[in-house]
């Protein structure tokens, strides 16, 4: 299964991600299949910042967000337009 997830950059307690589409065996880290945007939870506010339409289209495809990227993902305004998605299932 594909799955839309996060993947840790930044050094030692700075961390940031890109929010990825891998498959579901791979590591956090590993090979992924596209890079749709990244994330940074130590600025003030969060930098959110993610490709809507790749989103769009991963999540049409039958990937599954893993939760916190669910979350960014109503944020950034790219998961409500999808009526098929199923979270967490």
């Amino acid at each position: 299964m594909v799955r839309i997830r996060l993947r840790r950059q930044g050094a030692k307690k700075q961390p940031s991600y890109r929010v990825v589409v891998a498959d579901q065996h791979a590591a956090r880290d590993g090979r992924i299949i596209e890079n749709i945007g990244y994330y940074n939870p130590r600025t003030e506010p969060e930098t959110i910042t993610i490709d809507a339409e790749r989103a769009r289209y991963w999540l049409s495809q039958g990937a599954q967000p893993s939760e916190s990227v669910a979350r960014l993902l109503k944020v950034a305004g790219a998961y409500d337009a999808v009526p098929a998605v199923q979270a967490g299932a």
